[in-house]
């Protein structure tokens, strides 16, 4: 954030209080069956349901005041929670605590504070 200040050739500029940490994320869960098949001959899933309780996968959710991430989902409506920094806000959350802010998209976005801004830097000629 400060290089962009120094190649902008604007040292002067006023910066924000914050900035936006992206991170990419997978679409897909491709194995979709166990290695080992059962009795029978049926081949038991890999993946949990795409849809738990109205959440997926990397949905934005609120959990007690905090914005964070559904990194993990359970059939039975638990959830595992995390900040984009894969701080663990909570392993097993349940569906009802939960409060939707976004669906889920390919890129997700978090706002952070601005350390550069807290502790600038003298301006040096």
């Amino acid at each position: 954030r400060i290089d962009a200040l120094c190649i902008s050739g604007h040292p002067q500029a006023k910066q924000l209080e914050y900035y936006y940490h992206i991170k990419e994320v997978r679409r897909h869960n491709r194995q979709i069956h166990k290695a080992n098949i059962l009795k029978g001959g049926t081949r038991k899933l890999n993946q949990a349901p795409y849809l738990v309780h109205g959440f997926r996968l990397f949905d934005k959710i609120k959990y007690n005041g905090i914005e964070c991430f559904i990194f993990g989902r359970r059939s039975t409506g638990y959830f595992d929670i995390r900040k984009l920094d894969g701080t663990v806000i909570h392993r097993s959350a349940k569906s009802k605590d939960l409060i939707l802010v976004s669906k889920a998209k390919t890129l997700l976005w978090e706002r952070r504070k601005n350390s550069a801004f807290l502790s600038p830097l003298p301006y040096l000629p």
